[in-house]
C-alpha cells in the first residue's frame, strides 16, 4: 500500500471540477476571433453588434446556467429541457428564434466490442452557437481546431461553426464503423479456425452485433438531420457552406449504407457459426455411430459365445482363438470401410 502514489487515489480538488464544467466563450467579428472566455452574462451585449458571432460550450450545466442561457438567447424551455435531459434521440427541432439540434458522438472499444457514446446538443441561432454536452468523453478541442484552421470559412457565421461541429461528429461514426468492419473481418477469420472456441465466438458476434443496433440507431436519424439544415427556409446554410454541408451528407449516407450492410453479415456469421456447428455434430453423430457399430461386433459374438451351448471350439483354446479373430477382422474390415467413407 505504501508504493502507491497519494495523487492516484485522492479524489480532485473541487476548484478542478469547477474549472472543468467552466463555460467556454468565443466572439467573432466579420470572421476573426477577437475575444474567448467571456462571463455569459456578457453574451446579450455582445450580440448587440450586427457582426457578431458567438459560440459557448457548456459542459454538464446546471439549471441555474441554462436559465441564464435562455433569458440571453431566449431559449425555448422544452430545447432547455431536452439539453439538461439525458437519452435523447438524434434529432433537429425547430423553434421561432432558434433551432435545437441532438446528436451523438461515438467510440468503439475494440477489445469488448462495446459502444461507447457521448450525447451532444447544440442551439443554433442567426448569431450563436450553444454547445451543451454531458461528459468529457466529447472532444470539443477537436473542433475548435477545425474553426481556426479553417478561417477563411468563418465568414460564414455560425453556419460553418455549425459544419465543423457535425463534419466531426459523422466522421467519428464512419471511423467506428469502420473498425466494426474490421472486427467483423476478423470474426469471419475465427469462423473457419479449428481451434476457436465457440462460445467465444458467439459472444464476440452478439457484442458486435448489439453495438451495430446502438450504431443504427445513433447514425440513421442523422440524414434527416443534415437533410433539413440545408433547407433555404432555415437560413443556416449559406451558398458558401452548402458544398459541405452536401459532402456532410454523402458521408452520413455511406456510414448509414455500411451500418446496414454489416449488420446483415453479423447475422449471416451468426447463421453460419450455427450451421457449422449443425455439421459439426453430424461428424460427430456419424464417428460415435461407425464407433458403436465396431463395438457392436466384439460385444455380439462374445455375447453369442457366452451361451451356455456346445458350439465349435467350445471349453477348448481353439475357440477362444477363433472367436478372437473373428472379432478383430470384422471390426477392421468396418474401421477400414468407415475410413474410406470420412466417417472416422
Amino acid at each position: 500500500m505504501d508504493d502507491v502514489p497519494i495523487t492516484e487515489t485522492t479524489p480532485p480538488a473541487p476548484s478542478d471540477l469547477v474549472s472543468r464544467r467552466q463555460p467556454r466563450t468565443r466572439l467573432y467579428r466579420a470572421g476573426v476571433l477577437v475575444a474567448e472566455d467571456f462571463p455569459l452574462e456578457d453574451v446579450s451585449e455582445h450580440l448587440a453588434s450586427d457582426d457578431a458571432v458567438l459560440w459557448i460550450d457548456l459542459r454538464a450545466p446546471d439549471h441555474d446556467v441554462m436559465a441564464l442561457m435562455a433569458s440571453e438567447l431566449g431559449l425555448h424551455r422544452l430545447a432547455v429541457a431536452d439539453a439538461l435531459g439525458a437519452h435523447q434521440r438524434p434529432k433537429l427541432d425547430r423553434y421561432a428564434t432558434h433551432e435545437f439540434l441532438n446528436m451523438y458522438a461515438v467510440h468503439l472499444d475494440r477489445e469488448s466490442g462495446a459502444l461507447h457514446e457521448s450525447e451532444l446538443s447544440a442551439f443554433i441561432t442567426p448569431k450563436a452557437l450553444v454547445t451543451v454536452h454531458k461528459d468529457d468523453r466529447f472532444d470539443i478541442d477537436a473542433v475548435v481546431a477545425r474553426w481556426d484552421a479553417s478561417p477563411d470559412l468563418l465568414a460564414s457565421g455560425v453556419g460553418f461553426l455549425l459544419y465543423a461541429l457535425i463534419d466531426h461528429v459523422v466522421d467519428g461514426h464512419f471511423v467506428t464503423v469502420q473498425d466494426l468492419d474490421e472486427e467483423i473481418e476478423s470474426l469471419e477469420d475465427l469462423l473457419f479456425d479449428q481451434g476457436t472456441h465457440d462460445q467465444e465466438l458467439q459472444r464476440r458476434s452478439f457484442a458486435l452485433r448489439k453495438s451495430l443496433v446502438t450504431l443504427r440507431r445513433v447514425v440513421l436519424p442523422m440524414r434527416e438531420v443534415v437533410n433539413s439544415l440545408m433547407r433555404r427556409d432555415l437560413h443556416v446554410v449559406d451558398e458558401e457552406m452548402a458544398p459541405y454541408y452536401q459532402d456532410v451528407y454523402d458521408h452520413v449516407l455511406r456510414a448509414t449504407e455500411w451500418t446496414e450492410s454489416l449488420r446483415d453479415l453479423v447475422t449471416t456469421i451468426l447463421e453460419t457459426n450455427l450451421t457449422l456447428q449443425g455439421n459439426r455434430l453430424n461428424v460427430i453423430t456419424k464417428k460415435v455411430t461407425s464407433w458403436a457399430a465396431i463395438i457392436a461386433v466384439p460385444t455380439a459374438i462374445t455375447g453369442w459365445y457366452g451361451q451356455n451351448l456346445p458350439y465349435p471350439g467350445f471349453a477348448s483354446q481353439s475357440g477362444l482363438i477363433t472367436s478372437a479373430a473373428t472379432i478383430g477382422v470384422i471390426s477392421g474390415s468396418l474401421y477400414i470401410a468407415f475410413k474410406r467413407k470420412d466417417w472416422l
